[in-house]
């Protein structure tokens, strides 16, 4: 022990462990208060903290007793750290799921919420949830999916309601509809009047692509194609043979021609492959799909004219890809950012955007073989009907 003054001591235990003590005496016993280890804490920093301990001791405090009432304070506030959306779903769930019937309906619940409101405010703090974070994440699906922005509405409700219970957020519920959101958002029974379903269900996808894979000219192979990848018709319509490489069963597409920006990958399943395999094969610099006459490109109304052909006349090519997100959303555990990544989407958060180094590819490849497999459980009466 070696004494600096005012019962500030060196402790010197081996080579590899020094550290500053304070000792003192109070009510008769002799203490010793560890003020940190020299690689922590300077000389200037352990004299401060040992004449703090010596003005409470003068108060008739005992620093050890304060320095540890410091340390509950500080684990009690770590204990309530008030949750994020995405934590608060998860406690929701523990709690409550152990009384629905279903178990789909857990998975319902999570899906549903990690594709459309884990995006907008699944890294926020409960407590920090607002209105306009919750019209965020239901305006973009509140006309376009109505019946899924009604349920997503009714469990982020439920979910804030459990945190406001458990004292984690206060004041009113911003998911909550009557006296509320119906302020901000068309009440449900009036989208749907209007709502033309321009994205098929997927439900009933796979009997459409079934009807779909019976005719051969290049804006259907065009359109399976599309449905296959959840790729944007622009980036189909522009496809090279450059771009694809069939013994990795990839398709890259230049950061040019992409809405964000950035080059994307896309893993091509065995059905986007045999698709291929129907399309006749050109040099490197060709077009996949070309307009077989000309064999310029497609026109970016052939594939549009080729469901009206079908009679889908309220169906958009572009609903198709609405129509894989609401499928991974509902049907399987893929996480958003999974889906979010098969969609070509950027990420909104830019602190997430700037730590996310890979592109998810071997997790995507798994989304989409799976996606192709849900499409191609169409059965003989379902292409047998006619369309």
């Amino acid at each position: 022990m070696y004494a600096d003054g005012g019962g500030l001591y060196l402790q010197v235990r081996g080579a590899g462990s020094k550290s500053w003590i304070f000792r003192y005496r109070l009510g008769g016993r002799e203490r010793e208060l560890g003020l940190g280890s020299v690689q922590a804490i300077s000389l200037a920093e352990a004299r401060e903290l040992a004449l703090e301990a010596r003005k409470l001791k003068q108060a008739g405090i005992d620093p050890i007793d304060r320095k540890r009432e410091q340390r509950a304070l500080v684990r009690a506030s770590l204990r309530k750290r008030v949750p994020t959306f995405d934590e608060a779903v998860a406690s929701y769930l523990k709690t409550n799921s152990a009384a629905w019937k279903n178990a789909k309906h857990v998975q319902q619940w999570t899906n549903t919420l990690k594709a459309y409101a884990s995006p907008a405010f699944g890294n926020i703090a409960v407590s920090d949830i607002d209105l306009q974070a919750v019209v965020a994440a239901l305006e973009p699906i509140w006309t376009t999916k109505p019946e899924t922005a009604s349920r997503v509405r009714g469990r982020i409700e439920a979910v804030l309601d459990w945190a406001t219970v458990l004292k984690h957020r206060s004041g009113e519920n911003p998911a909550r509809w009557r006296g509320n959101l119906d302020k901000v958002l068309p009440a449900s029974s009036r989208v749907r009047k209007v709502q033309h379903h321009k994205a098929l269900p997927y439900r009933d996808l796979p009997a459409f692509f079934g009807h779909l894979k019976e005719r051969s000219a290049a804006s259907a192979l065009a359109l399976q194609f599309t449905i296959l990848t959840a790729a944007r018709t622009s980036e189909v319509l522009a496809a090279s043979w450059s771009e694809v490489d069939l013994a990795e069963a990839t398709w890259t597409v230049p950061a040019a021609r992409m809405k964000a920006g950035k080059e994307h990958r896309v893993p091509l399943p065995p059905a986007a492959l045999a698709v291929l395999t129907r399309v006749p094969a050109g040099r490197p610099e060709q077009l996949v799909f070309a307009d077989p006459t000309t064999g310029r490109r497609l026109s970016i109304n052939a594939m549009p004219a080729l469901l009206k052909r079908m009679g889908a006349t309220d169906l958009t090519v572009h609903g198709f890809r609405s129509t894989f997100r609401d499928w991974a959303a509902e049907r399987t555990t893929h996480p958003a950012e999974v889906v979010e990544a098969a969609l070509a989407h950027a990420i909104s958060n830019k602190v997430e955007a700037a730590y996310r180094r890979g592109d998810l590819f071997e997790k995507r490849r798994l989304l989409m073989n799976e996606w192709a497999e849900f499409i191609a459980q169409t059965s003989a009466a379902e292409s047998g009907d006619g369309m």
